[in-house]
């Protein structure tokens, strides 16, 4: 186990050199800032995301600090040989061999916490008994927010999501003068098609997005929830991408693949939390709707666009607008056979039109319907300025 320790913890005999492709300084700045609370911090997110990534780029950062190599820790919880061992003989035998008193606070980092059966009551004694820091990371949602509950007060969530345009144009080294304006909106199509997974935007390999998703599918999914019939899972995944940017009907999933309405809205929810698509809700009063079907996004535009083919550039560029704003509780508007986008938590209506403009029944439902505030979005401009 020794060896094992000091292969996740290079830092401990040399200089520790992690090359970090790109930086997200935006991101990165708020996980520092977590840093200085007693708070466990949670990181979500899709697989390979980056959140990984990010959990070496705050070792690194404690390290530039003055931070004692011997006081940072690190596993990765899915390591099949660490799977009789509990986070607190983890952490004991990690205090043992750096020969670190209980009396000496330490940071600790856990990717994929979730693999440990029983972390959350761990975690609460870990935060109640001892000087520790505790970063950990998830790619499942329900597995960590039904478990999480249990940790209340204690703990921040962070959701890691794909790279946005901005953070697409760093990784690419791409620089915008002002007399190269004019390429902003070949770029931001570049992005559309592309997508925001850190690797696939610096590799471009075309078998990384279909690896990718198979993980999620096999390994996520199918594994964790016993499902046998595999190419059933692939077909709902093509199907729910099929519909990304799209009220999603449960009863017409279900006819589609002839299974039962309950098995494609249990489905659904297995795809909602690998953090592979989103569901907005209907606005409007929630005694009313509760069985109103919701709108579909897919969580990153080049996973969709890679299996669906580059096309409907609005349906896309609705989902990239829903992916910047998603933190303002959305909720779609749908009255009388009409559609409008989003109605925010602050109650602002806003449209999406990305090279069309309103029809004459969703232009009379817009200026109808009461909103503090109302917003049409119609260029990358427009999005990159929003508040």
């Amino acid at each position: 186990m020794e060896e094992l320790y000091y292969r996740y913890n290079p830092w401990w005999e040399d200089e520790y050199k992690f090359s970090v492709y790109k930086e997200r300084p935006v991101v990165f700045s708020a996980l520092k800032k977590d840093l200085e609370s007693k708070s466990i911090v949670f990181l979500t997110g899709l697989r390979r995301v980056g959140k990984t990534t990010l959990m070496k780029r705050l070792i690194q950062y404690l390290l530039s600090q003055k931070v004692s190599p011997r006081h940072i820790f690190y596993m990765s919880m899915d390591d099949y040989t660490l799977s009789s061992k509990s986070i607190l003989s983890l952490i004991e035998e990690y205090r043992t061999l750096q020969k670190l008193s209980y009396q000496e606070s330490v940071y600790v980092f856990l990717d994929e916490i979730t693999y440990q059966k029983g972390f959350e009551r761990q975690l609460k004694n870990i935060y109640d008994q001892q000087l520790v820091k505790i970063v950990a990371s998830s790619s499942s949602a329900t597995l960590l927010r039904n478990r999480a509950s249990f940790l209340t007060g204690r703990h921040i969530t962070r959701e890691i999501q794909p790279l946005n345009f901005s953070e697409y144009l760093t990784f690419k080294d791409i620089v915008l003068k002002k007399s190269d304006s004019h390429l902003l909106h070949t770029y931001f199509e570049d992005y559309l098609q592309t997508g925001g997974m850190p690797e696939y935007v610096l590799e471009k390999n075309v078998e990384y997005l279909r690896q990718l998703v198979d993980d999620i599918l096999y390994k996520d999914i199918a594994a964790h929830y016993n499902i046998t019939n595999t190419q059933l899972l692939k077909d709902f995944f093509l199907l729910l991408m099929e519909r990304a940017g799209k009220i999603v009907s449960i009863n017409k999933l279900a006819h589609i693949l002839e299974i039962s309405p309950d098995t494609a809205k249990r489905y659904l929810q297995m795809f909602t939390d690998t953090y592979l698509i989103y569901l907005v809700p209907r606005y409007g009063k929630t005694s009313s709707l509760v069985r109103a079907p919701k709108k579909l996004y897919a969580a990153d535009l080049g996973i969709r666009t890679f299996f669906t083919g580059f096309r409907d550039k609005g349906s896309l560029f609705e989902n990239y607008v829903f992916l910047k704003l998603k933190q303002k509780n959305l909720r779609y508007v749908y009255e009388e056979g009409i559609e409008l986008d989003f109605m925010t938590e602050d109650k602002e209506l806003i449209e999406i039109k990305y090279g069309t403009e309103l029809t004459e029944k969703q232009k009379k439902l817009f200026n109808s319907f009461p909103a503090i505030k109302k917003t049409i979005i119609s260029s990358v401009e427009e999005v990159e300025k929003y508040k």
